[in-house]
Order: C-alpha cells, then sequence, then structure tokens
C-alpha cells in the first residue's frame, strides 16, 4: 500500500457578493494591505454615459432614445435604463461619484431606485 503523500491546506475565506460579483474576504483576524473597497468602475461608466446621453438630448443632437439607441448600437431598452441614472439625487450621486462610496445594490437595481423620489433614494442605494 502507497504511503499517502497529501498535504491539505485549510485557509478560512469568506465569499461574499457585492454589486453581483463575488469577492473573496479573507479572514478578520487577518490584516490585509489592500484599502477598503471602492466604488465599481462599471457603474462610474454607466453614471458617466448616461449624464453623456442626458447632455445629448438636451442639446438637441438625439431626439428620442430610439434615436440615440441606434447611434450608439445598444438596444432601446438598455438605453432607457440607463439614462434614468442621470436623475440620481445629489447626494447619491455625490457619495458614488465624489466619494467613490460602493452602492449595496446592484448597477441594474441602482437604475430603478433613480426613479424614486430624491429622499428616498439615498437609503435604498447604501442601506
Amino acid at each position: 500500500m502507497p504511503a499517502n503523500d497529501t498535504i491539505r491546506v485549510h485557509i478560512p475565506l469568506t465569499v461574499r457578493k457585492r454589486g453581483g460579483r463575488p469577492r473573496i474576504l479573507p479572514p478578520r483576524d487577518i490584516e490585509t494591505s489592500d484599502p477598503p473597497p471602492g466604488q465599481d468602475p462599471r457603474v462610474l461608466r454607466a453614471i458617466g454615459r448616461a449624464w453623456a446621453w442626458r447632455q445629448r438630448m438636451e442639446r438637441g443632437e438625439v431626439t428620442t432614445i430610439a434615436d440615440l439607441a441606434a447611434e450608439e448600437g445598444l438596444s432601446d431598452r438598455y438605453v432607457s435604463r440607463l439614462l434614468r441614472l442621470a436623475w440620481l439625487s445629489p447626494e447619491v450621486l455625490e457619495r458614488l461619484v465624489v466619494r467613490r462610496e460602493p452602492c449595496a445594490i446592484s448597477l441594474y437595481d441602482l437604475c430603478f431606485v433613480a426613479s424614486l423620489p430624491w429622499d428616498e433614494q439615498q437609503a435604498r442605494v447604501f442601506d
């Protein structure tokens, strides 16, 4: 009977979803030199895109969402949903863009939160 040369190493890691993406967290008793998690770059890119689209519509470069979607090569539904981010409350935008705080919901859900009254948005995005 051959000798068992297998070594097993147990590393207690935690898998947690943040923004719809799994993230592996080290054990609490281990100090890491990583900075605290910041904003997901996809959220920042989507907000910037929504604001650019809004400005194009306000300047009259495009008249409808269908025209905008056709120029961007995207579906009408996607552009319509993402465009809502241009109407997030100023407080939420400041925390997301300036302070780079991570939001507690996915980008998809953030688009629907933008249609809520401004006083309700902050609690939904960060709590």
